[in-house]
């Protein structure tokens, strides 16, 4: 299936339907007065978060959506019935703006999280509501208000713990296969991964962490060359990001601190948030240095960048190290969990938007 990560809908919401005009007519009664019953509510929009879905790619095939209009009132005091709500499942992780004022409208991050972006409108009132002691026979009514009508830009970011970044053909792909049951595609030319895939990451029972993988970055990403950033935003909501580096690269290609401060600056362009995440270097491919040019090329490292975090030695080919590695991930994100997940996407939502009140109807002077 192909990865779609951003899309444009359009939502209606339903009409409001429109009281009734009607007079009681029986025989035997005279005068029966007015019976005219109100109309129902429009049918609202909402978005629900589905922990299934992994892909915008739905939304490029059903561009708008409509909820159903309310009934018109009717004669006897009948109540015309509401439009029925649509419900709208789309992936946990995805973020949604308005698209003509670029208004965040909510984000949802839980799986069954419901996003109201688009109010049904209100029902009109019958003339069995007009009716009083110097108004016996009225002939008002007023019509339902029309649904809410928006364009919407859904973008998806994936939700992980960890994510894999570095240049390409450092491994990223290889690693995630060798720690989980992702299985991305993997070859000896560079932009072999194309889109991020998940990886889920078991350590023990009822411990585990999911990893992230986004395609390289080069110099100038951030300029566009290559495949660009546009992936990185997937890395923003991750507690935690792993530097893979290549331990021991061909003549031509950047050495190690070099391929390090390529992605810091490409980071940094992007944006000062990921730049600050708490990230670990991973030198990888340690299968083709031995004992005593493993540890000079990691002992350089460290000193050309000054560098105090952790750095791990890996290699994705025959495993070695990995174990070492998601053990010590898993604890570290243990201590993560329990803080504020620090993300300039996430703004800080209204109640009110993440979790929207029943309809309600406004105010009116005959209620």
């Amino acid at each position: 299936m192909k990865f779609v990560d951003e899309a444009g809908i359009r939502v209606e919401a339903g009409d409001g339907g429109s009281g009734c005009v009607s007079f009681r007519r029986e025989k035997y009664i005279p005068r029966g007065g007015p019976d005219g019953g109100d109309g129902g509510n429009g049918g609202s929009i909402y978005l629900v978060g589905d922990a299934g879905l992994n892909t915008l790619i739905d939304f490029r095939h059903q561009r708008v959506h409509r909820a159903e209009r309310g009934h018109n009132g009717r004669g006897r005091n009948m109540t015309g019935r509401s439009g029925v709500d649509l419900f709208v499942p789309v992936p946990v992780g995805t973020r949604v703006h308005d698209a003509e004022t670029q208004d965040l409208l909510g984000d949802i991050l839980n799986d069954g999280e419901q996003l109201l972006v688009a109010q049904g409108g209100f029902h009109g009132i019958g003339n069995a509501r007009y009716k009083s002691s110097v108004n016996r026979a009225p002939r008002q009514f007023t019509p339902g208000t029309p649904g809410e009508r928006r364009d919407l830009h859904l973008e998806l970011l994936l939700l992980a713990d960890v994510g894999l970044l570095g240049l390409p053909n450092v491994g990223k792909s290889s690693l995630i296969s060798q720690v989980s049951s992702a299985r991305p595609k993997i070859a000896d030319y560079p932009f072999t991964t194309l889109y991020p895939n998940l990886g889920v990451v078991r350590v023990a029972e009822r411990q585990h962490f999911v990893l992230a993988d986004i395609p390289g970055l080069i110099p100038g990403a951030s300029d566009g060359a290559g495949l660009g950033i546009q992936f990185l935003k997937h890395l923003m909501r991750t507690r935690l990001l792993l530097h893979l580096i290549d331990a021991a690269p061909l003549p031509e290609l950047p050495s190690p601190s070099e391929q390090v401060r390529t992605i810091e600056q490409e980071l940094t362009a992007y944006s000062a948030n990921l730049d600050d995440k708490e990230r670990w270097l991973v030198l990888n491919k340690t299968d083709l240095l031995d004992a005593e040019e493993l540890e000079f090329t990691r002992q350089q490292l460290i000193t050309d960048l000054n560098w105090t975090g952790p750095v791990y030695c890996v290699s994705a080919l025959t495993g070695d190290g990995l174990t070492e590695l998601c053990h010590a991930l898993m604890q570290r994100l243990d201590v993560l969990r329990t803080q504020p997940l620090d993300d300039s996407l996430a703004d800080s939502l209204p109640n009110s938007i993440r979790n929207p009140p029943t309809q309600t109807a406004p105010w009116h002077p005959l209620d």
